[in-house]
C-alpha cells in the first residue's frame, strides 16, 4: 500500500511539473535561438505600398515640359505662336493681359506647381519676348512679356485632357497672334513735315473736370493747345486740332464712344505721325496733385513717346512726378499711330486749380511738350523708326 501511494505521488509530482518545463524551454529558445523571431508583427508591405500610391495621387500635378512652334497663316501670312505645357494631372487656367511695365500676358495654371521645367524662356520678339515661370503658393504663374499690348481676340487659353491612347498627358495651351501696327513707322529725327494732331480734351457740352473754383478741365485743356500749335508750325510741323474752340467734336449731346471715336477719327484721317490728348485730372482728396501720362502699347513706340513727353512736363511744372502708365483709354487705343494722354496737374487740388489758370503754366506746359515730341522724333530715329 506504502509502495502505491509512493508511485502515485511521483506520477503527479511529473504530471505537474511538465508544462513548467516546456514553458521555460519554449521562452529558452525564444530568447536564445539564433533564427528565432520578435514577438511583434510583420509590417503588412503591400498595405504601406498602397498607402504611399494614395498620398502620391494626392499630389499637387506638375508642369512636366513645355515645347512651342510658329505657325504661319497661309491667307494673311500672320504667325501664331503655340506653347504647349504638359502637367501630370487635370487643372484649370485663367488668365489676363497687363499694361505696366511693358505689355504682358499673366496666366495662372490652378492646382499645379513648377515641375521640370526652367524659370525663363526667350522668344525671338516677333510675337512674344520672354516668358517667366514661378511658383504661386499651390498655382504656378506664366508671365508671357510682348511686344505690344495684346485684345482679348489676339490670344486663347485653354486646357485639354490626358489622351491615354495616344500618349498624351494633360495640357495647358496658350495661342498668341502676330500683332501687326496698322502702318509701318519710319522717323526721322525733327519736327519737320511731321503731322500731329493735338486733341484738347472735352469741350462743348462736356465741361470734363471742374474745380472747387469753377475752373473747367475744357477751357485748360483748349488754352494749352492753342499755344502748342504754333511752336509746333513754326519748327515746320503740321498741326490739327480736334476742336479750335469750346464745342463738341462729334456733335452737341453725342454719346460717349461717338464724341472720343471722333477724336481718334481726325488723327487717323490726316494719318498724323503723332497723337496728344491734353486733359487734367481729378481725385477726391483734393491733397492728390501731379503731372501723369498714359499710353497704350500698340506700336512700338507708344511707351517712348509717354516716357519722352513725361520727362520734359513733370520738371517743367514744379509739381509731382507721377511717371507714365498704361492704360485702356479709348483715343490712345483706337488712335493707330503712337499715341498719349497726358493729365497736366489736379483740378481739384486748389494749388494746383489756381496754377493752372495763369498763363504762365499754360505756356510751360505747352513748351515742355513741345520739347517732349521733338526729344521723342529723335529717339525713334536712333531705333531705326521701321519694324
Amino acid at each position: 500500500m506504502q509502495l502505491h501511494r509512493f508511485v502515485m505521488t511521483i506520477i503527479s509530482l511529473a504530471i505537474f511539473l511538465l508544462p513548467l518545463q516546456i514553458g521555460m524551454a519554449a521562452s529558452e529558445a525564444a530568447v536564445g535561438a539564433p533564427d528565432a523571431k520578435p514577438a511583434v508583427k510583420a509590417p503588412n508591405i503591400k498595405s504601406n505600398a498602397a498607402v504611399q500610391a494614395k498620398l502620391d495621387k494626392n499630389k499637387n500635378p506638375q508642369i512636366t515640359a513645355l515645347r512651342w512652334a510658329n505657325h504661319i497663316d497661309a491667307v494673311t501670312g500672320l504667325s501664331t505662336l503655340r506653347l504647349v505645357f504638359d502637367v501630370s494631372g487635370p487643372v484649370t487656367v485663367s488668365s489676363s493681359v497687363i499694361g505696366s511695365p511693358v505689355p504682358q500676358l499673366a496666366v495662372v495654371v490652378k492646382g499645379a506647381v513648377p515641375g521640370d521645367v526652367a524659370s525663363t524662356y526667350e522668344f525671338d520678339g516677333r510675337i512674344a519676348e520672354l516668358l517667366t515661370v514661378s511658383a504661386a503658393g499651390a498655382d504656378t504663374r506664366l508671365v508671357m512679356q510682348l511686344p505690344l499690348m495684346l485684345e482679348d481676340t489676339d490670344y486663347k487659353v485653354f486646357t485639354l485632357r490626358n489622351d491615354p491612347a495616344n500618349k498624351k498627358p494633360f495640357r495647358v495651351v496658350i495661342d498668341i497672334g502676330q500683332k501687326m501696327p496698322p502702318i509701318k513707322f519710319n522717323f526721322t529725327a525733327g519736327l519737320k513735315d511731321k503731322t500731329i494732331v493735338l486733341d484738347p480734351g472735352h469741350g462743348g457740352s462736356d465741361p470734363g473736370a471742374v474745380g472747387a473754383n469753377k475752373t473747367m478741365e475744357k477751357t485748360i485743356t483748349l488754352a494749352v493747345a492753342q499755344r502748342l500749335k504754333p511752336m509746333l508750325e513754326k519748327a515746320g510741323a503740321k498741326v490739327f486740332l480736334t476742336r479750335n474752340d469750346d464745342r463738341d467734336v462729334f456733335g452737341p449731346n453725342a454719346s460717349a464712344v461717338d464724341e472720343l471715336s471722333a477724336r481718334t477719327t481726325v488723327a487717323n484721317n490726316n494719318k498724323a505721325d503723332i497723337f496728344v490728348s491734353i486733359h487734367i485730372n481729378s481725385f477726391t482728396n483734393p491733397i492728390a496733385g501731379g503731372i501723369a501720362t498714359y499710353y497704350y502699347q500698340k506700336t512700338p513706340y507708344d511707351a517712348l513717346l509717354a516716357s519722352s513727353i513725361q520727362s520734359t512736363i513733370a520738371p517743367a511744372s514744379g509739381l509731382q512726378n507721377r511717371g507714365i502708365n498704361a492704360a485702356n483709354f479709348y483715343v490712345i487705343k483706337r488712335s493707330v499711330m503712337p499715341a498719349v494722354l497726358t493729365e497736366l496737374g489736379f483740378i481739384s487740388n486748389p494749388e494746383e486749380e489756381k496754377l493752372m489758370n495763369t498763363a504762365d503754366f499754360q505756356q510751360k506746359m505747352a513748351q515742355s511738350i513741345y520739347l517732349g515730341l521733338d526729344k521723342f522724333f529723335t529717339q525713334a530715329a536712333r531705333l531705326g523708326g521701321g519694324q
